[in-house]
């Protein structure tokens, strides 16, 4: 078969090529030139201008017809306006659409070759410049105020009494939070977010857990950095030096200032566990203060420098000998991963503890009204005929919160919360009716492409009665903090009492 399809070709291609040939010699044999053309030929092609311009528009006016109404009825006030601003723009461009349009086939028809018309050089017209400049002016002028009319309407402030509601986006779903019986979102930041706080609320007891497993997390990892092999060798080696070098007469105020101060344990290619590590090592929350410069300076005024040396020696021994079978024998880069995930935590921790609270105009402090916030998803509820005023954030890049059967839009953007109102006028069981749809739902969408799941980000949303919406809502559980762990780092494996005892004791050195 589709050899004979190509055979079909190939015949065709030849016989236009014969019917080309045949043509030139019928011109050769007549005397006509090939660039000249008949007065039926140009008619011809006139006319065929018109019958064009004719399927041209019938086939426009059908497609009017056929797929003109293709949107659901607006389900909410303002999308009955934005639907009669996009109709008059349709209509509008339907007119100048079909005027423009007959001209140009109209003129090509009426204008069409004769050899007997000479064209009229006509360069420049006042009269005309001005008409297709102000007359489009004033077009643009009008859609441009309508609309903007209609945009102030739509996005204006919401009543005191609007239903205010708090859309959340991450790749790749949507969280809803209700205020609750306070009428105030709880404060939120994203260093609290956690699997079991996604929008990451300020409680009182949320700060103090994290801060509290952070600083567990700290310990484990300083644990398992003073339980190193490698780095405890280091540092003995080093010690000893430092002692050979006061024997020479360098003076232990040196070793504060240069041992101390620039050397540390990765003096053996360990990379970085140094004055600064030891710095960040928490043992400055005591008052040893990171154990560098000052404190080795202010032992050696003591005269006490090198029997400091000695204790630590003696207990870097005690650890390798007895201990030997609680000792990390690590890489370089677990070394370096586990010093940069301890300056992580402490940046995190640093950041929790600078979160403020703020009072509300009934006196509720910021970190208490979020206590009974409510979270949910999947799907969300709003009553019919109920101003509702959203408030859309993200967590990571900019979304587009879609809701086409509400005629409602907005960019979801990352640290800047958007606005948006809007009063629901169709139950979602109506609207099943009207679209004689019974598993028809009003959905949440993203608009933005904003990912390799983008395509997954929905979510439905059910418009009711207020009493059927106050029932669901009382069905819903107020947020109660279990802020778990923060979302950054991840928790290791805590080593036994004694090491994390012997790792105490290593800080008098450090």
């Amino acid at each position: 078969m589709q050899l004979l399809i190509l055979l079909v070709v190939i015949v065709g291609i030849v016989a236009l090529g014969q019917l080309a040939k045949v043509y030139e010699l019928s011109s050769r044999l007549s005397g006509r030139r090939e660039e000249e053309i008949t007065h039926a030929d140009t008619r011809l092609n006139a006319n065929l201008w018109l019958v064009f311009m004719v399927g041209f528009f019938a086939s426009v006016i059908y497609l009017y017809i056929a797929y003109g109404d293709y949107a659901p009825p607006p389900a909410s006030e303002h999308g009955v306006q934005l639907d009669w601003l996009m109709s008059f723009n349709i209509w509008i461009i339907t007119f100048v659409f079909f005027l423009v349009n007959l001209l140009l086939f109209g003129f090509a028809w009426k204008y069409a070759y004769d050899k007997n018309r000479k064209a009229t050089f006509f360069p420049h017209d006042n009269r005309l410049e001005l008409i297709w400049t102000v007359i489009p002016s004033i077009v643009l002028a009008v859609i441009i105020i309508y609309g903007l009319q209609t945009w102030d309407v739509m996005t204006g402030d919401a009543s005191p009494d609007a239903l205010r509601v708090e859309v959340y986006s991450k790749q790749f779903d949507w969280t809803v939070r209700y205020t609750g019986n306070d009428g105030e979102f709880g404060q939120s930041n994203y260093n609290l977010i956690t699997p079991m706080n996604p929008l990451g609320i300020i409680t009182s007891e949320g700060v103090e857990d994290a801060m509290a497993d952070i600083e567990q997390q700290i310990a484990v990892l300083e644990g398992d950095l003073a339980m190193e092999k490698g780095l405890l060798l280091a540092e003995r080696a080093r010690l000893e030096a430092s002692i050979a070098s006061d024997d020479h007469g360098h003076g232990g105020h040196d070793h504060g200032d240069d041992d101390h101060g620039d050397h540390g344990h990765g003096g053996d290619g360990h990379d970085g566990h140094d004055h600064d590590d030891h710095g960040d090592h928490d043992h400055g929350d005591d008052g040893h203060d990171g154990h560098g410069h000052d404190d080795h300076g202010a032992a050696a005024h003591g005269g006490d420098w090198n029997a400091v040396v000695q204790h630590r020696i003696a207990e870097i021994d005690n650890i390798l000998v007895h201990s030997a079978d609680q000792l990390l024998i690590l890489t370089d880069a677990q070394i370096e991963a586990k010093q940069d995930k301890v300056k992580r935590l402490k940046r995190h921790r640093q950041r929790i503890s600078e979160l403020q609270s703020f009072t509300f105009d009934n006196g509720l402090s910021s970190f208490d009204t979020g206590r009974d916030d409510q979270v949910v998803k999947g799907e969300f509820h709003l009553p019919v005929g109920q101003e509702v005023e959203f408030v859309f954030r993200s967590r990571d890049v900019i979304h587009s919160a879609f809701m086409p059967h509400f005629r409602a839009q907005m960019n979801s953007v990352p640290g800047v919360p958007t606005r948006f109102k809007m009063t629901p006028t169709i139950t979602t069981d109506s609207m099943r009716v009207i679209l004689d749809d019974p598993d028809f739902n009003y959905v949440l969408l993203c608009n933005k492409v904003c990912g390799a799941a983008h395509f997954n980000m929905k979510m439905d949303i059910v418009i009711e009665s207020r009493e059927a919406y106050e029932s669901w809502l009382e069905q819903q559980d107020a947020f109660l903090v279990d802020e778990g762990v923060p979302s950054e780092p991840e928790t290791e494996p805590t080593p036994s009492a004694d090491v994390n005892s012997e790792a105490g004791d290593m800080a008098m050195i450090h």
